[in-house]
């Protein structure tokens, strides 16, 4: 080209097409604008496929079976009902009723849908390595692997300066300080038996400090789930978190000392926990309808008499799990049923893409989004 001003306006143009190309892979080509700025990922360990799709097992709501305390006419008026829709709805109802009515969930297998874990090993650190890197790796093959050396989605999106700062970490296993690598990644955390209030207690504060330093503990790497609830929600007050973990223990910690009707009681609290935090968020202006849940497990565990108690590469089924989603950007599909099988692995780029940036970007091993839990996604 010999005119000297098209050539200025053509070298312009390139420029700003590589702005645009290079801001594309920053934010995430093809990623729609979504109505989701915050994302809460939430576990309730070990919890089977099977409670949450069909309710209580009848064959465990008894002693011998089930090492239940509480007497079998209890558990049955509590947690049995002939109907499985009305039996399922009375140990979760908030899954049932909101969730899985406005949102979607995957996992019954009654229904040809499959939710698995890809690892090969399903216990814990496996399986949370999984869903917050992507991809399974087969070096950690232990609960005490000791710190994480893949970065999560967590750690990822806290480096970006629009989330510098508020992506959090609650649980009540000790063992997530490794598994997100507390020293390397810098996110906020609260995991196990620490205090939850370091500096500047109120009397409230105060008050759970003495109990998590007095109460006599069941597990010495667990904290009970009762008492992680309050300085969440103390969190979420104060620390205003863009992306968050919270990770409940007690209904794979029941279902290991063999308690049935602890594991019921633990399911259905873990509902209520999540009902009091998603209508607390949807009462804050900064959450109300931008918000998006992503429910599951770390791995499934057996079936029958007595391997419901235990879960591993041993144990039959403990593969499975199951996946609920609910937000703004989620068309409301209810319970999937006779479709291609999802992982665990797809939640780390499903937890990215609600928030707008594209993982697999950085991380190819990671497996794609969640199918259609993104209303115009590509299905990356």
């Amino acid at each position: 080209m010999s005119n000297p001003v098209g050539r200025l306006m053509l070298v312009g143009a390139l420029a700003l097409a590589g702005v645009l190309a290079f801001a594309a892979v920053r934010t995430g080509a093809g990623v729609p604008e979504l109505k989701t700025r915050n994302v809460v990922l939430i576990i309730s360990d070990g919890l089977r496929w099977q409670e949450v799709f069909t309710g209580a097992d009848k064959t465990l709501i008894n002693q011998p079976n089930g090492g239940s305390w509480v007497a079998p006419e209890v558990l049955r008026k509590n947690y049995w009902r002939d109907d499985v829709a009305e039996r399922r709805k009375v140990l979760f109802p908030f899954l049932w009723s909101t969730i899985a009515q406005k949102g979607q969930i995957f996992g019954n297998q009654n229904k040809g849908s499959v939710a698995r874990v890809t690892n090969g090993l399903d216990f814990s650190y496996p399986g949370y390595n999984e869903m917050l890197v992507g991809h399974p790796d087969s070096q950690i093959n232990s609960n005490d692997f000791g710190e994480n050396p893949n970065v999560s989605v967590f750690e990822w999106l806290n480096r970006m300066p629009e989330f510098a700062g508020h992506v959090g970490v609650y649980g009540t296993w000790d063992t997530f300080k490794y598994i997100f690598n507390e020293d390397r990644s810098k996110l906020v955390m609260q995991a196990g038996w620490d205090l939850p209030a370091k500096e500047n207690a109120t009397p409230r504060q105060e008050m759970l400090n003495e109990l998590y330093q007095t109460t006599t503990r069941f597990d010495d790497d667990c904290t009970y789930d009762a008492f992680l609830q309050p300085p969440l929600m103390d969190y979420l007050a104060s620390g205003a978190p863009r992306v968050l973990f919270v990770g409940y223990g007690e209904t794979d910690d029941w279902a290991h000392a063999g308690r049935y009707d602890n594991v019921l009681q633990s399911a259905q609290q873990f509902d209520r926990y999540v009902e009091q935090l998603w209508n607390t968020m949807q009462g804050m202006p900064a959450y109300r309808d931008r918000t998006t849940f992503i429910l599951t497990t770390d791995h499934g565990r057996g079936s029958g008499r007595s391997q419901w108690r235990e879960h591993g590469a041993e144990q039959k089924g403990s593969e499975n799990i199951w996946i609920a989603v609910l937000g703004p950007d989620t068309p409301g599909l209810g319970e999937r049923a006779n479709i291609a099988a999802v992982t665990q692995s797809q939640i780390a780029a499903t937890v990215a893409a609600f928030v707008g940036k594209d993982y697999r970007a950085a991380v190819p091993a990671a497996a794609p989004v969640l199918p259609d839990v993104i209303a115009g996604d590509g299905g990356r």
